[in-house]
């Protein structure tokens, strides 16, 4: 009797757990381009790249990278410059989110 509850209990447990993966999946997803009030300098070669708000207001902004993991969204401050770095992959776009 305590295996099959212990296997119910992993059974439930393993649904649980892919069903907040997938619930957390389109959250994560980026948005549209960023407007071009937010200026971008890229250097593909160091795999880094900048931005800075010139947009007057608070904006929420992520590096989209091809064939890489997106960097996670941040909020950026008017006048703010950021430095985007990673490892793998190529520079795809800056994104809303």
């Amino acid at each position: 009797m305590r295996f099959k509850n212990t296997l119910t209990t992993a059974a439930a447990m393993a649904f649980i757990a892919a069903a907040t993966l997938t619930a957390a999946g389109p959250v994560a997803a980026a948005g549209d381009t960023a407007p071009a009030c937010i200026a971008r300098e890229v250097v593909k070669q160091n795999k880094t790249a900048w931005t800075t708000n010139n947009c007057g207001k608070n904006m929420h902004i992520q590096l989209v990278i091809k064939n890489g993991p997106d960097k996670q969204c941040w909020t950026t401050f008017p006048g703010e410059t950021l430095e985007w770095k990673w490892k793998v992959g190529s520079y795809g776009r800056i994104a809303v989110c």
